[in-house]
């Protein structure tokens, strides 16, 4: 099974796009912790610019990930060539994962051999390499989707072209007009004619037929193998979904229940949760143990921001940013950055929790109130 081969699956397609653009279209950035609870954009780190605006001389950010995404989805690892200026990370060429071999020396560090579209092998260092690994049973590499779910891609792919069989060379007649008697050839092509035109295309559609000479007309259903058929197809797509962990409402499959949630938004939120920020702790790892050095791991931190996915309809997202703001999470202006607004003056304010020290008010009392006399 190849991977040309699984993207002629419309299931399989869907998933790898879904799951490979939204890691593309999330915010990726580094982040600097200048204390233990004060965090900051990376601003004039050497390597942001690689994750946010260029990784390489042909590809964009977002091109860059969703490449290395398929990749890790179909083959379970992904790999990217260092381009190093002194001791910074200045640019990442993508290698395909078919071209490369992973192995663990006795040190215990990896090693890289990559073959070369002529025919050269190329030894690439640990250091040298960029690399996303999906569920591995070894710890070396990551097992590969598309050999784990062979079966139930090519069934699949034997479905469809047995749905493409039938409509090439099945009979799909829409019915049968049965005469009483027997039709010479000339009186069947003349009926037929008549038939094509009075009744064929799109604009007769739902005319009714004129039965002459006792002549019945008995109407075709669809067969009881046709029918599994097309069973067999909505099982190999909630199969699909199931392996990639996707929503099958994502991919248009809607005709069972699902435990997802009760709504489209739960499952968003389930997808994000439990499928998603999968892969977007294995990218944010693997850029903190590859690409930046060893001084700045206390310090420095990749982070996807996810909560543009979360944020749900604009009614409960207000309703959680006015307790957020009470309870002294968030500031005004840190609301407004999260709504794509500009600041405003005095906005970074952050209010005292209700019914806490130092936000005078008084607590209600317990006492019964006095009773006045008239």
């Amino acid at each position: 099974m190849t991977e040309a081969s699984a993207m002629r699956v419309a299931a399989a397609w869907r998933c790898v796009n879904i799951i490979g653009g939204a890691v593309a279209t999330l915010p990726l950035d580094l982040i600097a912790r200048e204390s233990e609870n004060v965090r900051r954009p990376a601003v004039g780190h050497p390597l942001r610019p690689v994750l946010t605006v260029k990784p390489n001389p042909w590809q964009t950010p977002s091109e860059f990930r969703r490449m290395m995404q398929a990749h890790l989805l179909l083959r379970g690892n992904a790999y990217a060539r260092k381009v190093m200026v002194g001791r910074n990370v200045v640019a990442l060429i993508p290698l395909h994962p078919d071209r490369v071999q992973a192995e663990q020396l006795n040190s215990l560090a990896m090693q890289y051999k990559v073959s070369g579209a002529n025919g050269s092998t190329t030894i690439l260092a640990q250091k040298d390499v960029l690399h996303l690994r999906g569920m591995s049973l070894d710890g070396v590499t990551g097992m590969s989707v598309l050999s784990n779910m062979r079966e139930s891609l090519g069934l699949a792919l034997q479905t469809e072209q047995a749905g493409a069989r039938l409509f090439k060379n099945g009979l799909l007649a829409g019915g049968v007009i049965e005469h009483p008697g027997k039709l010479s050839a000339e009186a069947a092509k003349n009926l037929k004619e008549s038939l094509d035109e009075k009744n064929a295309g799109a604009e007769n559609a739902g005319k009714w037929i004129l039965a002459e000479e006792n002549m019945k007309l008995n109407p075709v259903s669809l067969s009881a193998e046709d029918a599994q058929w097309l069973g067999t197809r909505d099982f190999q797509r909630y199969d699909i979904a199931m392996f990639f962990g996707v929503p099958p409402h994502m991919i248009g499959a809607t005709e069972k229940t699902t435990s997802w949630g009760s709504g489209i938004e739960s499952q968003g939120i389930g997808f994000v949760t439990y499928t998603l920020n999968d892969w977007i702790k294995i990218w944010e790892e693997s850029i903190k143990r590859d690409l930046l050095p060893e001084a700045e791991w206390e310090t420095i931190d990749a982070r996807f921001n996810v909560n543009g996915l979360l944020r749900g309809d604009a009614k409960g997202r207000w309703e959680s940013y006015v307790k957020a703001l009470q309870w002294g999470v968030y500031s005004p202006n840190e609301v407004r950055a999260m709504e794509d607004q500009n600041p405003r003056e005095g906005g970074d304010v952050y209010y005292d929790p209700p019914n806490t020290a130092g936000n005078n008010q008084e607590e209600p009392s317990n006492e019964p109130a006095p009773v006045t006399e008239n």
